[in-house]
């Protein structure tokens, strides 16, 4: 049965397809005890290339070719159960007697290079032939992903810091009469090579798979010795979050399809438009000719991976080049394009000449074979795909990737206005995009790193959409992985090829505020446990230098990316921290520092609120007080350097701008007269801006609940619905189906925002949703009772939504918030779980009544 199995798999194989069209086998199961892995020992092959030189440009890519590992298990007795734990050095994956195990991919996962890897344990007793004296095959394949590859070699690094991909296992077989015996991996019974069809791969670069060659288990390969890999000396822990799947449940559909050839119009910095030979309707079988460009729109930005069934004679090379955007505007130049019209853009990827692509190439080809790459992910909505001679295309589609199942999926929220529905949609397609393996900041071009603030200051909203207590549990050892040994965190974790810098304001921060968001939404004191000391020794720290920047520059480089990306004055990446000296350089302003100063002290309190809220919640009596006091300390130290007694800000300029005044309402630096004066200046400042935003990352996270909270819920909607730039109807007008890293990542009139760093799939802005969810559909937890045993549900409507209706899976059951108008009523049902109470306030009022649980129905006049 087992050389039936391995020949029927290779010869698909042979015929063009690929390893992932056989059905996977095997489930994940508990891991073995961690004292299993003391008999085991990490591999590689002797013949696996290192990359040498600089890494940069070309030599960016990783070493060439997939590692192979295979052995032999024969059973000494009949066997009644089969457990295979692993791990790898590098994206893995499994085979037992030429099947291949288990439904993750890109295992083990994105973690911190040096000190964690996680491991994959399955029960393959489906797999193998369990007479006794029966022979079963073991393998797995090694591709340098998330090891020996660009994400976590810093540019210039001579070699990547991960030299060749490894593999290390402990199969435990349990037979009939109870007895069990383990076999692991060691250089003698085990041997290495490079081969099989994947001839490279890593995360920036793509994938190219040549169907000619048959996976290295096959019998016809013949590899080399193993030999013993001492790169990796850290911890091998178990898997319990954040594994990564392909969503064949969402899979998309080409949208519009076209092959053109050549183009028109070309003239001085100016490209054209291309030639459209034939369009093709959907489900229509596509044909594509050497010469000729075949784009695909998939309607949706998302990470993927594309999947083809398609024919082609044997040696036929497809080259396959995805993107975000079309080129437009005739490839004008000027617009940004790098292109003909109609032609795929690629400039914003970075490393589009290098990587991000995808080459195959067909075996013996009687008919159509499928084939998706698994070696890698990519961000895209839109491909383009060339070939050296005639395919044939039954099927293209998308697979998303994502660590975001189906199952964990848990909110629902529908308006009756189109546009914020678009808007909703762009962020749970963020989310999904971006949660993937860590927090990436984006899954399309050379980064897709764990970026902290872009956790931070969306936890919240991606804690509505889905559960994501066990993906945060991981995340947070990649943290305390990339801690600074002075207690600040770090900028990505976790640490990979930049980023590494441990006191930047808003960055360093998500080491407290997301275990506090997830013990606020799940009531999960197991996060504040597990992350207590890690959070002390950046409290400590910062409490002893007060936040300051000047004195904590040899942890931040004397830089801060502060309230990131927005249109106020003191932005850091545009450039307006800086001023010309004397000698005609450009320095650092000093009212960068003074906002940076009070940004970093504003932080400092925040944090200390939460670490109070956490002490009490764990019954840390002492420390609840010690944060408490620290609290009180913050805040009279914001005031006494950074406000004048009538609440104006010392530095003029943070008068002019919205975060600072955003920051000061929401920490409560400022009351009565004081606090009204912030408010009218505030509402003046949006009037004088068009009713538009001007935030960033940092301020944007606070800017609708600091708003509603303040009595400017009305300023809020203004936001919401805002179309012009900046704002977020004004991406959706602009066809975005994701959440963009810029207001301004695309203009109709202009084109192309700035191209050296501009993504359409960067979820951070989509924290507007955490304010739909807790003000227009009235659900948030509430901290006095956490993970909404107790809801608070204050709606807040508004005509120009029409209706809403919304659903949330929560740890205390479902809720559910659905309202509209008829008339001047307006009719809101709402359901409290069993177990649960809500704190209940209609609109227009400021008195809360508790409501038990059931489905209550409301209807008040509304003028």
């Amino acid at each position: 049965m087992k050389k039936q199995i391995v020949i029927s798999v290779a010869a698909l194989l042979a015929l063009g397809g690929s390893v992932s069209a056989a059905v996977n086998g095997g489930s994940r199961t508990a891991a073995l005890p961690s004292s299993a892995w003391e008999g085991s020992q990490w591999i590689s092959a002797a013949d696996a290339p290192i990359v040498k030189g600089r890494v940069e440009g070309a030599n960016g890519r990783a070493a060439d070719g997939a590692s192979w590992f295979t052995s032999s298990v024969r059973n000494a007795k009949k066997v009644k159960k089969a457990v295979w734990m692993t791990s790898g050095l590098g994206v893995y994956y499994l085979y037992v007697n030429g099947k291949p195990v288990g439904e993750e991919v890109l295992k083990p996962g994105f973690t911190h290079r040096e000190k964690t890897k996680r491991s994959f344990t399955y029960d393959v007793t489906d797999l193998i032939n369990s007479a006794s004296g029966a022979e079963n095959a073991l393998a797995a394949q090694v591709t340098p992903g998330w090891w020996a590859d660009k994400i976590v070699t810093p540019w210039g690094h001579e070699g990547m810091l991960g030299q060749k991909p490894a593999f290390r296992g402990v199969l435990e077989l349990t037979f009939d009469d109870g007895t069990t015996q383990r076999f692991s991996t060691n250089a003698s019974d085990w041997k290495a090579g490079v081969a099989g069809p994947v001839t490279h791969a890593s995360i920036f670069d793509g994938e190219a798979y040549d169907a000619r060659r048959v996976p290295g288990y096959h019998p016809s390969v013949t590899l080399g010795e193993a030999e013993v890999s001492n790169e990796f000396k850290g911890e091998i822990l178990p898997s319990a979050g954040a594994e990564v799947y392909h969503r064949h449940d969402l899979t998309l559909t080409p949208k519009k399809a076209y092959v053109w050839k050549g183009m028109t119009g070309g003239r001085d910095y100016i490209f054209g438009k291309v030639n459209v030979l034939r369009n093709y309707k959907p489900g229509e079988e596509i044909v594509l000719n050497p010469g000729e460009t075949l784009v695909v729109d998939f309607g949706q930005n998302a990470a993927a991976v594309p999947q083809f069934t398609f024919a082609a004679e044997r040696g036929t090379h497809v080259t396959v080049l995805p993107g975000e955007l079309l080129n437009d505007g005739e490839g004008a130049c000027s617009r940004g394009m790098d292109g003909p019209e109609g032609s795929v853009h690629r400039n914003n990827l970075r490393y589009n000449q290098h990587g991000m692509r995808l080459d195959y190439t067909f075996g013996t080809n009687p008919g159509f074979v499928s084939y998706h790459p698994d070696c890698t992910f990519y961000g895209y909505r839109f491909i383009s795909v060339t070939a050296d001679d005639t395919v044939r295309f039954k099927a293209i589609e998308s697979v998303p990737v994502t660590s975001i199942t189906k199952e964990l999926e848990t909110g629902t929220i529908t308006t009756g206005n189109k546009l914020v529905n678009q808007l909703i949609s762009n962020t749970i397609w963020g989310q999904r995009s971006n949660y993937l393996s860590v927090t990436t900041d984006c899954p399309q071009r050379d980064e897709r790193l764990g970026w902290t603030a872009d956790t931070q200051v969306f936890t919240e909203t991606g804690s509505f959409f889905a559960d994501t207590r066990d993906f945060f549990h991981k995340w947070m050892r990649d943290m305390r992985d990339s801690q600074h040994e002075l207690g600040g965190f770090p900028g990505v974790a976790p640490l990979a090829q930049y980023g590494g810098e441990c006191a930047r304001v808003g960055w360093s921060d998500a080491g407290v505020i997301v275990p506090w968001v997830v013990w606020k939404q799940f009531a999960d004191t197991a996060i504040i446990n597990e992350n207590w000391a890690a959070m002390e020794k950046k409290m400590n720290h910062i409490a002893e230098t007060k936040y300051n920047h000047q004195a904590l520059v040899s942890e931040n480089g004397n830089y801060q990316w502060a309230d990131w990306l927005s249109y106020e004055p003191l932005e850091s990446c545009g450039g307006g921290i800086y001023m010309k000296n004397a000698e005609g350089h450009d320095v650092i302003r000093p009212e960068a520092y003074d906002y940076w100063n009070y940004l970093s002290a504003c932080y400092w309190l925040i944090d200390s609120e939460m670490m109070r809220d956490m002490a009490q919640a764990t019954k840390r009596k002492a420390e609840a007080k010690r944060y408490a006091a620290m609290a009180d300390e913050a805040r009279a130290y914001i005031k006494a350097n950074f406000l004048t007694p009538e609440g104006e800000f010392t530095n003029t300029i943070l008068n002019t701008m919205q975060t600072p005044a955003l920051f000061a309402l929401k920490t409560n630096l400022v009351s009565g007269p004081q606090r009204e004066r912030m408010i009218e200046r505030l509402r003046a400042n949006f009037v004088e801006h068009g009713n538009c935003l001007q935030t960033g990352f940092l301020g944007t996270s606070i800017l609708m609940p600091t708003l509603t909270e303040n009595g400017m819920t009305d300023v809020a909607y203004e936001l919401l619905f805002q179309r012009k730039n900046p704002s977020w109807l004004y991406s959706v007008d602009n066809g975005a189906t994701t959440i963009w890293e810029r207001w301004n990542s695309y203009m109709l009139d202009k084109g192309m925002g700035p191209q050296g760093m501009n993504s359409f799939n960067h979820y951070a802005y989509g924290c507007v949703c955490e304010w739909i969810w807790k003000t227009a559909a009235g659900i948030a937890s509430d901290t006095a009772r956490p993970g909404f045993r107790n809801i608070i549900m204050k709606p807040v409507p508004d005509k120009r939504l029409g209706h809403l209706t919304a659903e949330y899976r929560s740890p205390a059951g479902l809720i559910k918030s659905a309202w509209k108008y008829e008339g001047d009523n307006w009719i809101w049902d709402f359901t409290v779980p069993a177990g649960a109470t809500a704190s209940v306030t209609l609109p227009g009022e400021t008195k809360a009544k508790t409501y038990r649980a059931g489905t209550h129905h409301v209807v008040k006049a509304m003028k």
